[in-house]
């Protein structure tokens, strides 16, 4: 049966390729992914899936449900396709969503045999205010069995871990005046955040060494002789447990309200994107992924062992259910994500053929964990164990 789902996988190949190709050419930023939107549900009705658009009232988030009739586990494939300001789809996910669309279509094909159902969670924004956050807090994923996803890369690699991170904004004000004739006048908001930086990097020093702090300075004033009344910067804080990113945020917190003190400004502290929590990666699952990147002719020592790529919104989704984010070879050339590079060799035959193979890759997964009722339960026991121990 298994062989089947992935000669399904096969059977509308062309057709997840006209996809992946069609979004790739037409990228989209974050919560503005409608071309991708109708291009995805539309596939997925066309698979027999039940799609409920606008959900949580998010005009480009769906979930897909196919339902086998049949008591069974909830498999949850993870669909990201907003693209980034300037170099498009350079991260790939054109091809995250496809292989996720491929790989539900092709359990779909078994799935009335060996029970449960699949679903599909299109989650727009990823690269700023993720959809899995609003859908977390909603606990829409607290009835799924186990979820699955898969980024392109130019390696193979094991799911691994991703950083908790808070998008914290410093807004500082003071009063204008002429720089030369009577600055003495003036509160400079930008001095405000200069001292923010010297602080945070200060800070640094006494960091654990998951922690990272970056920032940029958004607005720093407009003219040279005028003393600015308005700064901004905006900064990431991310470490690998979000207890201890809670911790560091209200460090750097404390930084802007000093550089706040000691020039005389005003501040406001907000959140300009989502807060981030890390991947639990669960380590059973993981390993029925490698094997069967194995069985498909991958060598084992081509799979990498997972690193830290930066903050996921799946890490949200990872302390509800069991998951996982392992990494997909779709390029033969190492260059890294967000880079033109990348972008263009994700749309190429080479990186088509590599989507595929990936959605092959989390089919089988999928359906070696509902079709084992003892590697389900180890799966959920490996989940409750990490749950308790946080």
């Amino acid at each position: 049966m298994k062989q089947k789902a992935l000669r399904r996988i096969d059977e509308i190949s062309t057709r997840i390729r006209g996809i992946a190709e069609a979004i790739g050419n037409r990228p989209e930023l974050g919560n503005e992914e409608f071309f991708a939107y109708e291009t995805l549900t539309a596939a997925l009705k066309e698979y027999g899936f039940q799609v409920e658009g606008n959900a949580l009232g998010l005009s480009t988030a769906f979930v897909a449900t196919y339902d086998s009739g049949k008591p069974g586990p909830v498999v949850a494939f993870m669909a990201e396709y907003d693209a980034l300001p300037e170099v498009g789809h350079a991260c790939g996910h054109h091809l995250i969503c496809s292989m996720s669309v491929a790989a539900a279509a092709g359990l779909a094909s078994v799935i009335g045999d060996i029970g449960g159902s699949i679903r599909v969670y299109g989650t727009p924004a990823e690269e700023t205010r993720g959809a899995k956050v609003l859908m977390a807090e909603a606990g829409m994923f607290r009835d799924v069995s186990f979820a699955l996803m898969a980024h392109p890369y130019y390696a193979y690699e094991r799911s691994g871990q991703s950083l908790a991170m808070d998008a914290l904004r410093f807004e500082f004000r003071g009063r204008t005046a002429h720089a030369a004739a009577n600055p003495y006048d003036g509160i400079n908001a930008l001095d405000a955040v200069i001292q923010l930086f010297n602080s945070v990097n200060a800070l640094r020093q006494q960091t654990r060494s998951h922690a990272r702090i970056h920032g940029v300075i958004t607005e720093g004033g407009k003219a040279a002789n005028v003393i600015p009344d308005y700064a901004c910067a905006d900064f990431y804080v991310r470490s690998a447990q979000r207890a201890y990113t809670d911790e560091l945020a209200e460090r750097v917190k404390k930084c802007a309200e000093g550089a706040a003190l000691q020039t005389g400004c005003t501040l406001t502290v907000s959140n300009y994107e989502f807060s981030y929590d890390e991947l639990r990666t669960n380590e059973t699952l993981s390993g029925v992924f490698a094997k069967n990147l194995v069985e498909m002719g991958v060598a084992e020592s081509e799979i990498q062992t997972g690193e830290d790529h930066g903050s996921l919104d799946l890490g949200n989704v990872s302390l509800q259910c069991p998951a996982i984010h392992p990494y997909v070879k779709v390029v033969d050339e190492k260059h890294s994500l967000h880079t033109r590079e990348f972008r263009d060799l994700a749309m190429t035959e080479r990186a088509f053929d590599g989507m595929l193979f990936g959605a092959k890759a989390l089919a089988a997964t999928a359906f070696d964990v509902i079709a084992d009722p003892v590697l389900l339960r180890a799966v959920r026991e490996e989940f409750e164990r990490a749950s308790k121990a946080k």
